[in-house]
């Protein structure tokens, strides 16, 4: 617990009124003390004041210009401000009000009211304070369990899959280093704000949600699918977003949700149409499912696979480079070429086997 004095800022050009709330104050408080503007603002941010005692009627920067410009640092825009002023005309209480002060005291006046008032704005800010923190930790509780959960949701659809847990650490990283790199092209800057950015990272676990609904034997078959295998597993697209579609139907619309489900149904779709479940083409595949193509194609192609050993970097890159504008939105495509070295660095980070590993750390 923080056991020290709050601290009061004095300002007034009138020596006489500094002494008297001096005195009233500095047993309980610990006090800085300006006779001008300049002096105050300049106190304020060496010892920044948890409450503010402002004249008005000041020689060059009256009280008013303090008060704006105090509330317009964010370093003391939330220490309250109280006037204490011989101007006391209704006008110039509300326009000291306006400006963001919380009391207005008239001179002369009482040092036990303004004793008052101070102690009772500084409880306020102290059970303000304590509230934002409150609120700031149970937001950060918030969004750590949100984020466990989808891991966890995606880790137990993973245990039904050959695939292995990395690969849900791998591709929502490479997803956010894809949206971070895109953001700069410009006709994509304002789709992918990072609140944005940070929401496909959070959702990209759910890309195959709904391989739990896949039969064993096709999923788990380590050889080529038949035809009519293949029309099954790729229902996990359609599996995948229902069940989303549900969580949404239940919790209202809500954009974390909006962005999965897209994830888990177009990740599939190819930029030239010829992708599942829609055959959409180009622009009307989702952004959030193009990022995602690129993305899941690069870590199919460097992981071991029960059908595939890991393939080398180079090897990599010549088929992703093949997959512009055919599988990739060919801006995109660029942009993992960008940041190719990014995306192996996160695939080493993350990776399962040692075979994986050496593939990586070869020269592409």
């Amino acid at each position: 617990m923080d056991d020290r004095k709050p601290r009061i800022l004095i300002v007034d050009d009138t020596p006489a009124n500094i002494k008297i709330m001096a005195e009233m104050l500095r047993r309980d408080y610990d006090l800085s003390v300006a006779t001008d503007g300049p002096q105050a603002l300049e106190l304020a941010v060496t010892e920044p004041p948890d409450l503010v005692l402002l004249d008005i009627m000041m020689p060059g920067m009256d009280g008013y210009e303090v008060c704006r410009r105090l509330k317009a640092d964010e370093a003391t825009a939330q220490a309250p401000i109280i006037f204490v002023t011989a101007m006391a005309g209704e006008e110039d209480e509300a326009k000291g009000l306006d400006l963001g002060a919380v009391d207005y005291v008239t001179k002369p006046f009482r040092p036990s009211l303004v004793k008052s008032r101070v102690r009772n704005h500084l409880e306020l800010k102290r059970h303000r304070d304590h509230l934002e923190d409150l609120v700031r930790e149970r937001t950060r509780e918030l969004a750590l369990t949100k984020e466990v959960t989808i891991d966890t949701l995606a880790d137990l659809a993973e245990t039904r899959d050959p695939e292995t847990g990395g690969h849900i650490k791998r591709t929502k990283n490479y997803v956010r280093a894809l949206a971070r790199r895109l953001r700069r092209e410009p006709d994509y800057t304002v789709h992918l704000p990072e609140e944005t950015i940070e929401l496909l990272y959070l959702s990209a676990p759910l890309h195959d949600i709904g391989k739990v609904g896949v039969p064993d034997a096709i999923l788990l078959k380590p050889g080529k699918l038949t035809d009519e295998e293949m029309v099954e597993m790729r229902k996990h697209t359609t599996y995948g977003a229902a069940a989303l579609r549900g969580a949404m139907a239940k919790l209202g619309e809500n954009s974390f949700l909006r962005l999965a489900q897209e994830v888990a149904y177009s990740h599939h779709e190819k930029w030239e149409g010829t992708g599942y479940p829609n055959a959409l083409a180009g622009e009307h595949i989702p952004l959030s499912g193009r990022l995602m193509a690129v993305a899941d194609i690069y870590d199919a192609l460097v992981s071991r696979r029960c059908y595939k050993p890991p393939y080398p970097q180079d090897k990599t890159l010549k088929i992703m480079a093949d997959c512009k504008a055919t599988f990739f939105d060919p801006v995109i495509a660029d942009c993992f070429m960008d940041i190719q070295d990014e995306f192996r660095r996160i695939a080493l980070e993350y990776a399962d086997f040692d075979d994986e590993r050496q593939e990586l750390a070869k020269p592409a």
